[in-house]
């Protein structure tokens, strides 16, 4: 199976080419202030923020001229996460993209008259956000990050042909994480593979708990908290001579060996196509939850070989990008 980048952007799409029209001057001559709030700062959701900034612009919206962009940053935590989620309440803003679950939380929770699109989500039913993913309801929907955990399963197996426990480390307080957990699980069971879990409620916590587990490999999943310390996780595989996977780009730049990943800058273009659609008329229910089909792969063979392995040829050689 090859693995490449692929955004099912669908009528969000083909919106941002038809309703702007092509046209890089703006939809007539309309402006618009749009807040975005992410829960912390790591690549993966910068990235996000990137691509929206950079889809808002070849749609005709540019910052200084006719689009004026807050950008709010939580630092992972809850209170501020809160506290901004009011600011925006009250303020005059036209729209919001709300990057990762636990921001599109706070959001959807005081902001109820404006539309919000979300990005970085695994999981909007299970995070509360949405009744169905074909049909979201009041003012919210956007893009999933769903991560394909058979198919990482599948990957480790083909690196680490021996592997019968795989780690995770994971934040008990996101919702993602725990979808993703429980898919990794599921999708284990017929693979021979037994999952173990180390939870943890801030990055502070991460490195002792990738330090708690003795498996084979290491899984970080799209968990914003790990995410944001995977150096720790890093470290330890590299003092235990185990690899670490992963599922965003970052965290394979930064040492993990190998891993498949959503392309989180075509998230946020993705969720600026959805944003635009809705500021023009179109309600949530409209537009259902997109999601993304074919996932990139990464790998990093000095990573890889930092842990104790080496990546197989046909793996390399089928990569999106190498670190």
């Amino acid at each position: 199976m090859k693995f490449k980048a692929f955004a099912a952007v669908g009528l969000a799409a083909a919106f941002a080419l038809t309703a702007c029209g092509g046209d890089t001057t703006g939809s007539d001559d309309k402006s618009y202030k749009i807040g975005i709030a992410t829960i912390v700062s790591h690549p993966a959701l910068d990235a996000a923020a990137e691509g929206f900034k950079e889809a808002m612009a070849e749609a005709g919206y540019k910052e200084g001229e006719n689009l004026t962009i807050d950008l709010q940053n939580a630092q992972g935590d809850q209170s501020t996460l809160t506290n901004i989620a009011n600011t925006f309440a009250s303020s005059d803003m036209d729209g919001f993209f709300a990057i990762a679950t636990p921001t599109a939380q706070a959001l959807a929770n005081v902001i109820t008259d404006k539309p919000i699109v979300f990005g970085a989500v695994t999981d909007p039913v299970a995070a509360g956000l949405v009744p169905a993913w074909d049909k979201p309801d009041a003012n919210i929907t956007g893009v999933s990050d769903m991560n394909p955990m058979d198919a990482q399963l599948d990957l480790i197996k083909e690196v680490v042909p021996g592997a019968k426990t795989v780690g995770i480390v994971y934040s008990s307080g996101e919702v993602n994480s725990e979808v993703q957990v429980a898919e990794a699980e599921k999708a284990a069971e017929s693979r021979g593979i037994e999952i173990k879990t180390a939870t943890v409620t801030n990055s502070a916590e991460v490195q002792q708990a990738a330090e708690s587990l003795d498996v084979d490999a290491i899984l970080i999943p799209t968990d914003n908290t790990v995410v944001s310390a995977a150096e720790a996780v890093v470290q330890v595989a590299e003092q235990k001579q185990i690899p670490v996977f992963a599922s965003d780009e970052s965290t394979m730049e930064r040492g993990a060996a190998a891993g498949l990943s959503v392309n989180y800058t075509q998230q946020g273009r993705d969720a600026a196509a959805v944003l635009l659609k809705m500021l023009e008329g179109t309600p949530a229910s409209d537009i259902p939850v997109e999601t993304q089909k074919e996932f990139d792969l990464y790998v990093n063979e000095a990573g890889a070989s930092a842990q104790g392995i080496e990546l197989p040829k046909a793996v390399i050689e089928r990569a999106t990008k190498q670190f």
